[in-house]
């Protein structure tokens, strides 16, 4: 697949080396202002992703992806949010979790943030499925903040949220790879993807034994009982960084389109 990005911002930003909002200064995101008024946002969590896989794995791969899509498209790319609601992952050390009420406040107030700017279009990746009830309650709490302050947004303020491992093109691949050993969490197309992004990471990888079948999700002593090593269905060694790159550009594909089709809604 081809994609014309050609149009969507003129110089110096559709051929910019990074669109990185921590690397711009304000006057450069005010003058891109006044051409687009779309912006990226990352979120991912810190959290077990069994015993092979890296703690910051979905951080990790929505910032790699959301970068590729700012490439891509000159859209800015804010920093990643990289804590989420992993609560159920507390019985494994190194997670780090917010509670859904705490995300939600964090993202209301970038949210707000940006519209504040002048931001009318936030397309969030993210790369975690806990955080998706609570990211879509934070955007109806945001577009009731933004109407009752009349903000100057306020008419075109809307928000997409993209799960990119939920992303058509991207689940038909990691289907077509993995079939069945993909299980839900700790998946080789996630780990495929760290290990493109962090060769280091390939040193980490074993064989594992057979892993708890895919299940409920409740708390963490519940999960730790359920999926003793983290695991939910999936063989992680199935992984190679060669599929990351594939896994990559199809979500890079697929996101990128699915962004401009969203700048360009009334």
């Amino acid at each position: 697949m081809n994609l014309d990005f050609s149009s969507t911002l003129s110089e110096p930003f559709r051929n910019a080396d990074s669109t990185r909002l921590d690397l711009m200064t304000w006057t450069e995101v005010d003058e891109y202002l006044k051409e687009c008024q779309g912006i990226i946002l990352p979120i991912g969590s810190t959290e077990q992703h069994g015993p092979t896989g890296a703690i910051g794995t979905d951080a990790l791969t929505a910032e790699a992806i959301a970068r590729e899509v700012g490439r891509r498209t000159g859209v800015i790319v804010a920093p990643t949010q990289a804590f989420g609601m992993a609560e159920h992952h507390l019985g494994f050390p190194g997670t780090m979790s917010l509670k859904p009420s705490t995300l939600l406040a964090v993202l209301h107030d970038l949210l707000l943030s940006l519209a504040s700017n002048g931001f009318e279009r936030i397309f969030v990746i993210n790369g975690h499925g806990g955080n998706i009830a609570t990211a879509k309650a934070a955007f109806m709490q945001a577009h009731s903040t933004v109407q009752s302050r009349k903000l100057q947004v306020a008419s075109r303020f809307q928000f997409r949220l993209a799960n990119w491992f939920m992303h058509p093109t991207v689940f038909s691949l990691a289907k077509e790879l993995y079939g069945d050993n993909e299980g839900q969490h700790a998946t080789p197309s996630e780990i495929a993807l760290t290990l493109h992004l962090e060769p280091s990471l390939q040193k980490k990888q074993r064989p594992l034994s057979a892993p708890s079948p895919s299940g409920p999700i409740n708390g963490p002593e519940d999960f730790r009982n359920r999926y003793p090593d983290g695991r939910m269905g999936s063989d992680p060694y199935l992984a190679k960084s060669e599929h990351g790159e594939m896994l990559l550009n199809q979500a890079a594909i697929g996101l990128s389109k699915e962004l401009l089709d969203f700048l360009q809604l009334p």
